[in-house]
């Protein structure tokens, strides 16, 4: 027996312009900074900054999608209309300006941190070693798998491996702990370990012997899992020592550096500066919002392209050669459109999305008080501009905003909303910021547990369970009440 199926399905393909738009929306000020100048540099019919007004094509251009896709296109002497690039007109029409933004002059490249890096400062220190030839390209070697912390995260057997596979150099696991032992003499203290205990164990071999260091040395050397555990009556029998001992061990451990690589300052890393892509300002008991200035850019057909269609149009015998160079400016043309009319709506994605999070969240921004914040997901604000969640996402998840309060990034002003006793929908913002205020107030040496900070919040008007108390303490990363305990 046949039979016979009729199914429809419903699909929707994005553009090749659209994704790139989408992209666009989703950059931070200093990346998209950096996708203008790259747009610019492969696209000579783009200019940047302000010029003497030249004559552009018109608003009759055709821009279709097909249109700027055809590749192949073939250009005879009547398949061009040079007029519909070029206009009498003086002014140019295809100027991003935006009359909300801060006009002030910003530092528009990224900073470095100045010196030598990391791994050229402590290959400079193996100088002051007495090395043999093999000994040296061995430490060279592990100095360059220090990481970013300062930690070697791999296994001996593993690094024998590969000095023998990518250095020619055949050793034994016995020299190669050896050499081990002269990297972890080099500063800062602690570099070179392969785990956080012999991190902290090599800070403390260096320092000088007082009783409290003695004691730390022990506790990490000897008691490392219950120190990490927190068993202070274990750490307190096996070391015959007093409560007051033990604390002032652990207070010299707890001076240590765990992450002695990013002590280093010259380790000539981008250094990350948060750049607002927004500021909210109170003015006269009113919000007013603007927009990072280094996002409005102005952009402009280039005058030499201009100029070459104007010769194009002026000539009467139109050689092969030239119809080529034409079909190459029409391309670059219709880039160039393109991309001005994306910073547009880059622009007045950006302008009201902000916006309507502003206004969303007034009461907040007017006070500065956390408690204020409504709850709120990305789709409150996607329905409100008629606009999709994902476009909202890609607004939030990226940018930030200076406000009276400090910088901020946006999507931390999104949360789900729970119930209180009252019946009234709440932030779980704000029941996670009550919740970590109730752990600050804690007794360290009787840390509350997750059952007692539920029923704590439900005295408070929060009725949640234990469950959902362990959740939230999890996302403000506070460890369980046995690991909070303090002597």
């Amino acid at each position: 027996m046949l039979k016979q199926n009729l199914q429809f399905k419903l699909s929707q393909k994005l553009s090749p312009q659209q994704i790139q738009l989408m992209k666009l929306i989703q950059l931070p000020t200093q990346a998209f900074e950096q996708r203008l100048k790259q747009e610019i540099e492969e696209n000579p019919a783009l200019d940047s900054g302000k010029e003497e007004p030249i004559s552009e094509f018109d608003d009759n251009f055709d821009n279709t999608a097909d249109d700027y896709n055809d590749d192949s296109e073939t250009i005879n002497s009547e398949d061009i209309n040079v007029d519909e690039y070029l206009s009498d007109d003086e002014i140019p029409d295809y100027r991003t300006q935006a009359n909300n933004y801060s006009s002030d002059d910003e530092e528009k490249t990224m900073p470095y941190a100045a010196g030598t890096s990391f791994t050229q400062h402590l290959i400079s220190q193996l100088n002051t070693f007495r090395l043999t030839d093999e000994e040296r390209d061995i430490a060279e070697f592990l100095v360059g798998s220090v990481d970013e912390s300062g930690y070697i995260r791999r296994s001996t057997p593993d690094i024998m491996d590969d000095l023998a596979f990518t250095q020619n150099v055949y050793t034994t696991e016995e020299t190669i702990n050896k050499v081990f032992r002269t990297v972890h003499q080099l500063d800062p203290a602690g570099v070179g370990a392969r785990d956080l205990q012999e991190c902290l164990s090599i800070q403390l071999h260096r320092k000088e012997k007082f009783a409290d260091i003695v004691l730390a040395t022990q506790i990490i050397d000897d008691a490392f899992d219950q120190f990490t555990k927190k068993h202070y009556q274990k750490l307190m029998q096996k070391f015959d020592v007093s409560e007051d001992q033990l604390k002032d061990a652990i207070e010299e451990i707890e001076r240590l550096n765990p992450k002695p690589g990013g002590s280093y300052s010259g380790n000539n890393r981008i250094v990350e500066h948060v750049v607002p892509d927004f500021a909210i300002r109170i003015v006269d008991g009113e919000l007013e919002l603007t927009l990072n200035g280094r996002n409005a850019p102005e952009l402009h057909v280039s005058r030499e392209y201009n100029d070459m269609l104007k010769g194009y149009k002026d000539t009467k015998d139109k050689s092969r050669s030239q119809k080529d160079a034409v079909s190459f400016i029409k391309q670059k043309l219709d880039a160039a459109k393109w991309f001005i009319e994306a910073i547009k709506q880059r622009q007045q994605t950006l302008f009201v999305t902000m916006s309507a999070i502003m206004h969303y969240q007034k009461e907040y921004f007017l006070t500065g008080d956390e408690r204020n914040l409504k709850p709120m997901i990305l789709k409150d604000i996607a329905d409100d501009i008629n606009m999709d969640v994902s476009t909202v996402s890609r607004v939030a998840n990226s940018k930030y905003v200076d406000t009276p309060y400090g910088t901020k990034l946006i999507k931390e002003f999104f949360s789900e909303s729970m119930k209180n006793d009252q019946g009234e929908d709440v932030s779980t913002r704000e029941i996670k910021m009550i919740l970590g205020t109730v752990i600050d107030q804690e007794d360290k040496r009787k840390p509350l547990t997750d059952e007692n900070l539920a029923s704590i919040l439900k005295e408070k008007g929060y009725p949640i369970a234990r469950r959902t108390v362990a959740k939230y303490r999890e996302q403000l990363d506070v460890p369980v009440a046995r690991l909070r305990k303090q002597l």
